[in-house]
């Protein structure tokens, strides 16, 4: 049975998904015709139901939850990790308020953050591709934005600084690990071959963790422009124990991040069920 799969060519998700696209590992006679993109694309394809198996922000899952499920394996939660408000004018988080502020994606989990964040403050938000953020603050096009991905071992090298850290806000708020990206699988797919693919990532996190400090070529081909160590320190924050199972922590940080969306009205209500293991 071939499936399509979805991911970023982000290290955090070649590292993961290698050894399951490549046959590396038991793929229970499954097969990944996979497609690679920037995480707003994947969110976007995700809306119109494309993809069979694909990684989406946690804020894209909330509006598609009803039909799609949220896999055990793959996730990338953590403490530490979140997005980054930064700029190079401003000095401080409350001088934001009508200023214009680059966003990676409407329905990514770094503006849903920064929404949350922002509270009913104004800001226009203008949404780039997550890589020419930086560039855009430096040139004067905005005068801040929230970064992700490996863009927070960079924006200091480049006179760049941080107003905020949205991962310590959501630590704060609640106690819990920042859910970002999860990896999510169409109900059309049923219970038994849902369940084989979310067995397929775990073997393919276990494979790669086994040869955990070899950046293989799949890894680096599909990185942007990233020096060795940029790599692995990307990999070592976004692959962790969460991305092997979300576990009662992370299955708690993901209902909350929908109970705040809800209070919040970017999100109507909770779906009854959102977690594959679940069914």
């Amino acid at each position: 049975m071939k499936l399509s799969l979805c991911f970023s060519p982000c290290p955090n998700d070649t590292y993961i998904f290698d050894a399951m696209v490549h046959q590396k590992v038991d793929t229970e006679g499954l097969e990944f015709e996979y497609f690679m993109a920037d995480v707003e694309k994947l969110n976007s394809a995700a809306f119109e139901e494309k993809p069979d198996v694909t990684k989406l922000s946690f804020h894209a899952f909330m509006h598609v939850a009803g039909r799609y499920l949220l896999l055990d394996s793959g996730a990338a939660l953590g403490f530490g990790a979140g997005p980054l408000v930064i700029s190079q004018q401003l000095k401080h988080f409350d001088e934001l308020k009508g200023k214009t502020v680059a966003i990676p994606g409407i329905y990514t989990t770094a503006n849903l953050l920064f929404s949350l964040a922002m509270k009913k403050a104004e800001v226009l938000k203008k949404e780039l591709l997550f890589s020419d953020i930086e560039n855009a603050i430096l040139s004067g096009e905005v005068d801040a934005g929230v970064i992700i991905h490996e863009s927070r071992f960079t924006y200091q090298l480049k006179g760049l600084h941080k107003l905020m850290d949205l991962g310590e806000f959501w630590e704060q708020l609640t106690g819990s690990p920042v859910p970002l990206g999860g990896i999510t699988a169409h109900k059309r797919l049923g219970n038994e071959v849902i369940a084989k693919v979310n067995r397929c990532i775990g073997r393919s996190i276990e494979f790669a963790d086994s040869h955990k400090g070899e950046l293989n070529e799949f890894i680096r081909c599909n990185a942007r422009e990233m020096d060795d160590t940029v790599m692995q320190k990307h990999i070592d924050l976004y692959v962790n124990e969460f991305s092997v199972s979300l576990g009662t922590q992370g299955k708690l940080a993901v209902n909350q991040m929908f109970e705040y969306a809800i209070a919040a009205e970017i999100i109507a209500k909770m779906p009854e069920n959102i977690f594959a293991a679940d069914i």
